[in-house]
């Protein structure tokens, strides 16, 4: 029996800047997602397939498919805690996330993303997740 009690996740604090936020001193919506790519950086390097692994390997892994539920707004100025978590490999990479208020745990947004392998040389779709990325997970299990 495989452990379903594995580590697959990375987190990251910060501290907001004013070039983030919008006229009303909040951040602009459009910068969760870098907020969300930073920790998913991470997250694969953890793994030991960070982008230039990812061209060597002769994939590209676009996102397909995004979400985010904005809970709180976040001012500039304030310190957050953002959390990835890869919770799906088999036909796709989904990383799921949440940013915190580091100060007091309160959750202010939640998403996701999905990406899908893309064979460079054809430049197709792979509807399968190729072996290589769960060569690189199979570390992170252990038999019970």
């Amino acid at each position: 029996m495989i452990n379903q009690e594995v580590d697959l996740s990375a987190e990251l604090t910060l501290i907001t800047s004013f070039q983030d936020a919008d006229p009303m001193g909040v951040i602009y919506h459009g910068n969760y997602f870098r907020f969300f790519e930073e920790v998913r950086r991470l997250l694969m390097e953890k793994i030991n397939y960070n982008y230039r692994d990812m061209i060597e390997s002769g994939y590209a892994w676009p996102v397909i498919d995004s979400y985010v539920k904005y809970v709180r707004a976040i001012p500039f100025n304030h310190e957050i805690r953002i959390t990835a978590k890869l919770t799906d490999w088999e036909n796709y990479l989904r990383v799921e996330y949440v940013i915190y208020d580091a100060n007091t745990g309160q959750r202010m947004t939640k998403g996701y993303t999905r990406q899908v392998a893309v064979d460079m040389k054809t430049e197709e779709m792979c509807f399968a997740s190729p072996d290589l990325i769960k060569d690189k997970l199979e570390p992170y299990f252990v038999e019970k």
